[in-house]
């Protein structure tokens, strides 16, 4: 039997809520969209690629948002020192393009892990809690976890429409 990706039941963003619930229930449904991007397709279609000269994958968008969570979420906002989940030293695009020994069944395993370890990481902290990110060119930010959230839904959403026309061309399914 052919290994397929789990069908997924996506949540919806709330309509009236606070901030907090808000920002949660948009990230959600983008996490969930992403893994419904996924759901059905074998693991070799997983790892087909949108189009020339693009390499991009639904199984390196998988492991890239993985990381992301990881990045963001428990290193950046809850402060926790955490290693790479790639070897980066090589391709710094290596969650995105070292695909092919990948296990599609782990990516998603992984990543359902990291979006659960994220959320317990900044779960009692506050909106406005700020930490300080540096960037490659030496430069820092003071972010808050609010700018965490925003970034987060933008980012899946970014990676949810390469996801769609991806998905498209493997096998034709549109639409959220």
């Amino acid at each position: 039997m052919t290994w397929r990706a789990p069908e997924v039941e996506r949540r919806h963003e709330p309509y009236v809520a606070d901030e907090r619930a808000m920002l949660q229930g948009w990230l959600d449904t983008h996490r969930d969209t992403l893994r419904l991007k996924c759901a059905g397709l074998t693991a070799e279609q997983l790892r087909t690629p949108s189009v020339e000269p693009s390499g991009l994958t639904l199984l390196g968008l998988v492991r890239h948002m993985a990381d992301v969570e990881r990045w963001w979420f428990r290193h950046h906002a809850a402060g926790l020192d955490l290693p790479d989940m790639y070897d980066y030293s090589v391709d710094p695009d290596a969650d995105l393009n070292d695909i092919a020994d990948a296990d599609p069944a782990e990516a998603l395993a992984v990543l359902l892990d990291e979006i659960d370890a994220a959320d317990r990481a900044v779960a009692d902290l506050p909106l406005e809690h700020t930490f300080v990110s540096r960037r490659r060119d030496g430069s820092s930010h003071e972010i808050s976890l609010r700018w965490v959230y925003v970034h987060m839904i933008e980012e899946y959403a970014r990676h949810n429409g390469h996801a769609d026309l991806i998905r498209e061309r493997i096998d034709g399914v549109t639409g959220s």
